[in-house]
Protein backbone atom coordinates (compact mmCIF):
# COMPACT_ATOMS: atom_id res chain seq x y z
CA UNK A 1 0.00 0.00 0.00
CA UNK A 2 1.16 3.47 -0.81
CA UNK A 3 1.69 5.86 1.76
CA UNK A 4 0.97 9.80 0.48
CA UNK A 5 -0.81 12.66 1.44
CA UNK A 6 -2.70 15.03 -0.14
CA UNK A 7 -3.92 18.85 0.33
CA UNK A 8 -6.11 21.48 -2.18
CA UNK A 9 -4.33 25.04 -2.28
CA UNK A 10 -6.18 28.23 -2.26
CA UNK A 11 -4.56 31.14 -3.90
CA UNK A 12 -6.65 34.50 -3.53
CA UNK A 13 -5.14 37.64 -5.67
CA UNK A 14 -5.64 41.02 -3.97
CA UNK A 15 -5.89 44.01 -6.35
CA UNK A 16 -6.12 47.41 -6.32
CA UNK A 17 -7.25 49.19 -9.78
CA UNK A 18 -5.96 52.42 -10.57
CA UNK A 19 -7.49 53.95 -13.33
CA UNK A 20 -4.88 55.70 -16.00
CA UNK A 21 -6.05 58.09 -18.84
CA UNK A 22 -4.42 56.40 -22.19
CA UNK A 23 -1.16 58.40 -22.69
CA UNK A 24 -1.63 60.95 -19.77
CA UNK A 25 -1.40 57.78 -17.19
CA UNK A 26 -2.47 57.38 -13.37
CA UNK A 27 -1.70 60.59 -11.14
CA UNK A 28 0.75 59.59 -8.79
CA UNK A 29 -1.08 60.29 -5.60
CA UNK A 30 -3.87 57.95 -6.52
CA UNK A 31 -1.02 55.15 -7.03
CA UNK A 32 0.73 56.29 -3.93
CA UNK A 33 -3.38 56.10 -2.22
CA UNK A 34 -3.52 52.33 -3.40
CA UNK A 35 -0.31 51.47 -2.72
CA UNK A 36 -0.62 52.22 0.68
CA UNK A 37 -3.64 50.23 1.02
CA UNK A 38 -2.18 47.33 -0.74
CA UNK A 39 0.52 47.51 1.72
CA UNK A 40 -1.38 47.51 4.67
CA UNK A 41 -3.09 44.60 3.52
CA UNK A 42 -0.64 42.93 3.10
CA UNK A 43 0.80 43.26 6.64
CA UNK A 44 -2.88 42.44 7.89
CA UNK A 45 -2.60 39.08 5.37
CA UNK A 46 0.70 38.34 6.73
CA UNK A 47 0.62 39.46 10.26
CA UNK A 48 3.87 41.50 9.79
CA UNK A 49 4.57 44.90 12.71
CA UNK A 50 4.43 48.06 10.63
CA UNK A 51 7.98 48.17 10.51
CA UNK A 52 9.57 45.15 9.37
CA UNK A 53 10.50 45.82 5.44
CA UNK A 54 8.59 43.36 3.26
CA UNK A 55 10.08 41.96 0.10
CA UNK A 56 11.02 43.61 -2.96
CA UNK A 57 8.31 41.22 -4.73
CA UNK A 58 5.94 41.33 -2.04
CA UNK A 59 3.73 43.71 -4.15
CA UNK A 60 3.54 44.07 -7.78
CA UNK A 61 2.59 46.73 -10.57
CA UNK A 62 0.70 45.61 -13.43
CA UNK A 63 -0.03 48.03 -16.91
CA UNK A 64 -3.15 46.94 -17.81
CA UNK A 65 -4.79 48.98 -21.17
CA UNK A 66 -6.45 51.68 -19.00
CA UNK A 67 -5.31 50.70 -15.48
CA UNK A 68 -2.54 50.37 -13.20
CA UNK A 69 -3.22 47.23 -10.91
CA UNK A 70 -1.25 46.81 -7.98
CA UNK A 71 -1.55 42.99 -6.75
CA UNK A 72 -0.57 40.40 -4.17
CA UNK A 73 -1.56 37.18 -3.48
CA UNK A 74 -1.69 34.89 -0.37
CA UNK A 75 -2.10 31.09 0.02
CA UNK A 76 -3.42 28.87 2.09
CA UNK A 77 -4.71 25.32 2.90
CA UNK A 78 -8.72 24.51 2.68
Amino acid sequence: MADYTTETVTTTVHRWIVPADGPHGAAAAEIAKAWRAAEQAYRKGYDLPQDEDLFDNAITFHPEDNAIVISFTTEGAR
